[in-house]
């Protein structure tokens, strides 16, 4: 639709997660209105980010290091692994502040209409990592869609026989939801894990 260079910029752009059409075009033309020494700024961003990140050797999280900074942090409790299926789910985890182990990146979650199997997956890493025992409790806190439950499933009947405990985060209703809006799953698990009130 524009020539050259414009068109190529909204094409890089489109192939963004989450970025359609209407957004890469968005996009694109606030660059080109932009003040130049801020899109220098984010261009220099972008070129060290792909030169200085890579993934934590121990948990496959995102680091500067040989070791992600969790893994690096010697207050945290390495009995307890948290299994997430990518970095970002790391950073959602730690805005709570209420966890305190360590964690443990797949990379991804068992689609088989994708294309992703088991092996494909940092599985065997997770599995060496619980080889020596020192593990007691393993949280699979992968997504809960299809392929997040698929995952877990398969990854609880590894772990189990290990003698590890393994455990999974209530999921439920949402603070300030309404019940006639949720889902059959939602409100299932909601009833499932329900407690008891202390008055």
């Amino acid at each position: 639709m524009y020539e050259g260079v414009v068109q190529d910029l909204i094409d890089e752009l489109g192939q963004l997660p989450g970025v359609g059409p209407k957004g890469a075009q968005r996009i694109a033309f606030h660059l080109l209105t932009a003040d130049p020494d801020d899109v220098r700024r984010l261009a220099a961003t972008l070129i060290q980010v792909t030169e200085k990140v890579k993934f934590c050797r121990i948990c496959g999280n995102v680091a500067e290091n040989e070791e992600c900074k969790v893994c690096r942090d010697t207050r945290r409790d390495p009995s307890v692994i948290c299994v997430v299926e990518e970095p970002k789910d790391v950073a959602a985890i730690e805005k709570i502040r209420e966890y305190r182990g360590r964690y443990h990146v797949l990379g991804g979650a068992i689609s088989p209409i994708d294309g992703v199997g088991p092996d494909d997956l940092r599985i065997r890493e997770l599995m060496t990592r619980l080889a020596d025992g020192a593990v007691t409790e393993v949280i699979l806190a992968t997504d809960p869609n299809l392929e997040g439950e698929a995952t877990a499933t398969y990854l609880a009947r590894l772990i189990k026989p290990l003698g590890v405990r393994v455990t999974r985060p209530a999921s439920g209703l949402p603070v300030g939801g309404e019940l006639e809006y949720a889902d059959e799953v939602t409100l299932g698990r909601a009833f499932e894990g329900r407690r008891t009130l202390n008055v």
